[in-house]
């Protein structure tokens, strides 16, 4: 499903163009459901399989529908992944009366990079433009809550080169670095937040789920965060770990907390 029919922003602003799309995995419940986007990593230059459609396979086993989204990367640049992601939340609230979703319910789940992007999507956001002739436009692109997997939060401390290369370009300025440094980003209505990460992190330090969640603690707002003690980068499901694979469960035990599960649905572990 693509995320514009037409008129895509920024399509042209390079030579090998991509049209960014979502696949859509909905459960046909008969009462409005949760849904959740899901942003694979990749450091802005790729979109990792493991990280997309196995993990809305697994959403879809708890009972919410997901959408893996198929955002731009390198050679595009900032914005224009940001405007995916905003544009794949306003896509799913616009026909959540048709697919059955609660409009109130659409979370966003990202990787590393995709984290980063999950993050970006949870801090950048707005109530949509009422006078719109896009009908999608006029929509709100703030997520519910926002699941952060080994998330690339920084770009002034501990951060990943390579993702800020491919997204913001050689030698950003530092005031776009400070922008896109998400945990100067958090505001009072960026919303409840489950991060995990692993402490021995070689790629993405584990330092950056510790500042967003510090951000999000100064602003009061909830948030649960798992730090396992060992661990390579880029695990997605980590169904070779018997400890890390622990995040799934955890993880659905948070969404029934904050609304977004029936309690009969959630199942510890996969």
């Amino acid at each position: 499903m693509k995320l514009w029919e037409r008129d895509i922003p920024g399509h042209d602003s390079v030579e090998e163009k991509f049209t960014p799309y979502m696949t859509p995995y909905l459960l046909e419940n008969e009462t409005p459901h949760g849904a959740v986007l899901v942003l694979p990593g990749g450091g802005y230059g790729r979109r990792a399989d493991h990280e997309g459609d196995p993990i809305a396979m697994w959403l879809n086993s708890i009972g919410l529908s997901a959408f893996v989204v198929h955002y731009r990367v390198a050679p595009y640049r900032h914005p224009y992944p940001l405007g995916d992601a905003q544009r794949a939340v306003r896509l799913v609230r616009h026909h959540a009366k048709e697919w059955n979703i609660d409009p109130d319910r659409i979370g966003i789940l990202g990787f590393s990079a995709g984290g980063h992007l999950a993050a970006s999507a949870s801090t950048h956001f707005d109530e949509g433009n009422p006078e719109a002739v896009d009908a999608v436009d006029r929509q709100s692109s703030r997520p519910n809550a926002s699941i952060l997997c080994y998330p690339v939060i920084s770009f002034k401390d501990y951060y990943h080169e390579g993702s800020m290369t491919n997204l913001l370009g050689e030698d950003p300025p530092e005031d776009l670095r400070n922008e896109m440094s998400l945990e100067l980003a958090v505001k009072p209505d960026t919303p409840p937040s489950f991060l995990w990460h692993t402490a021995d992190d070689g790629a993405v330090p584990v330092e950056n789920s510790l500042m967003y969640a510090g951000s999000l603690s100064q602003q009061r707002i909830p948030f649960e965060l798992h730090v396992f003690p060992e661990g390579r980068h880029g695990l997605g499901l980590a169904e070779e770990d018997a400890s890390v694979s622990q995040w799934t469960g955890l993880c659905a035990g948070w969404l029934q907390k904050i609304g977004f599960l029936a309690q009969a649905v959630v199942v510890q572990g996969r």
